[in-house]
């Protein structure tokens, strides 16, 4: 702003210097305040910024260089060998002095079909560390929308927390202010003094919860912890959730913990047929050729052929492993088969109780207990309404937006949950304001 135009209007600068420091102010205090950002975004966000998924992409990058690898032959060995050869006569009478060298590459060759075997056990590893990634996806946008909207149910129970405790506080000051006449009006004193600490304690617990959600949402995006964040959530509309039977399908085909137990499973199989087949030796073919020249030269080039000789036991102790391994990966998809049912009936029970509960609300239920609050304290100072009624309705308005807030919360939180476990659509949508 141009102080010269001030004093060609003939504004003095003591007058003005006031409101320069006031509209300073206010373009900090809008420079400071994030914008604010939906929940779709803010899960784009992180999802395309998450430090861990990082961890599971590169999972899988090394997962298929190493089937790459599996099916090819093991690279051949070139052998070098220097030396120099002295031959003598029976009577020790040297006959001749020269070098002596030889060069041999031997190239290893397996049996038919135990590099297929390899290259799918391979291919089940690039299977699983798919698998992950994706478990991870889901239960990264699962938790990144239950703290988004945990996030901005905070800031509301904050506010409204701050809201009361300003009435009490504002209350406190007009009695305190005021001579006391009688014992009445000092006991009244004392209640609002003790339900303006009780409520400053309410807002610091409230306080701290919008700081953990909001600390663990920067976490998710890779930004500073302390890295402010303004989330707006659209009111949530629930669904009816799908039969059990239908979820309990579902959750057997698209359940990415289910689905990594019988990859693991058809995994093992394939390390048994390869443990099986690995009894039958490998066999390695040498071409070299040699020559030596002590007194004369002598030239040799042949084929060498070896073959392991399996006298240890070590194959069939391979093989006794790989099916104690199969037997386990077995109880594991059992015991991951089991584990997923309770996962999901639980999930499911959890879902329908809470919408339930949630659609007792009515639309406008938190808007008329803020209503009623503010009319108690308009006639309260009237004189109208006795302190129950006005303490009475103060803490109804904070329980009922509690309430509200946390059975919404759980709600969402087990949709996804059973979004993430049966791999279907969650049944809820945002209300469009």
């Amino acid at each position: 702003m141009n102080l010269a135009v001030f004093s060609s209007r003939r504004f003095k600068l003591p007058l003005v210097l006031p409101l320069l420091l006031q509209l300073a102010s206010c373009a900090v205090a809008t420079a400071a305040a994030p914008a604010p950002i939906t929940v779709d975004a803010l899960v784009a966000e992180i999802a395309a910024s998450n430090p861990e998924l990082r961890f599971y992409e590169a999972e899988v990058q090394s997962a298929k260089a190493a089937a790459r690898g599996s099916g090819a032959l093991a690279d051949p060995d070139l052998t070098v060998e220097l030396g120099r050869k002295r031959v003598r006569e029976a009577t020790g009478v040297l006959a001749g002095e020269g070098a002596a060298w030889s060069v041999s590459v031997t190239q290893t060759f397996e049996w038919p079909g135990r590099l297929a075997l390899r290259k799918a056990i391979a291919g089940r590893e690039v299977e699983l560390a798919e698998l992950g990634l994706q478990r991870f996806r889901a239960a990264l946008d699962a938790r990144a929308r239950v703290l988004a909207h945990g996030l901005h149910a905070a800031n509301t129970k904050v506010g409204a927390v701050r809201e009361v405790a300003d009435r009490f506080a504002a209350l406190k000051e007009t009695f305190l202010a005021r001579e006391p006449a009688g014992i009445a009006p000092q006991l009244e004193t004392r209640v609002i003094e003790a339900n303006e600490l009780t409520l400053q304690r309410r807002a610091s617990d409230a306080e701290l919860e919008l700081q953990a959600a909001l600390l663990e949402l920067n976490q998710l995006r890779g930004a500073a912890a302390g890295t402010p964040l303004m989330v707006t959530a659209p009111p949530l509309e629930f669904g009816e959730a799908p039969e059990a039977d239908v979820l309990l399908a579902a959750a057997r085909e698209n359940n990415f913990e289910f689905r990594m137990r019988r990859a693991e499973l058809e995994q093992q199989d394939f390390e048994v047929r390869l443990a099986r087949h690995e009894r039958y030796p490998a066999i390695s073919v040498s071409p070299f050729y040699s020559t030596e020249r002590a007194g004369e030269r002598e030239t040799m080039l042949g084929v060498g052929v070896s073959v392991p000789l399996p006298v240890g036991g070590r194959t069939r102790s391979a093989v006794g492993l790989a099916e104690a391994r199969r037997r386990q990966a077995e109880a594991a998809a059992l015991v991951a088969e089991r584990e997923l049912e309770r996962a999901v009936l639980t999930a499911a029970q959890t879902f329908a109780v809470k919408t339930a509960e949630a659609r007792r609300w009515p639309p406008e239920a938190l808007r008329h207990f803020r209503e009623a609050a503010e009319l108690a304290d308009r006639h309260y100072r009237l004189g109208a309404v006795p302190i129950s009624t006005y303490v009475e309705l103060q803490a109804s308005y904070l329980e009922a937006v509690e309430a509200l807030l946390d059975t919404q919360r759980e709600a969402l939180a087990a949709g996804l949950k059973l979004r993430e476990l049966a791999g279907l659509d969650a049944p809820i949508r945002e209300v469009a304001q």
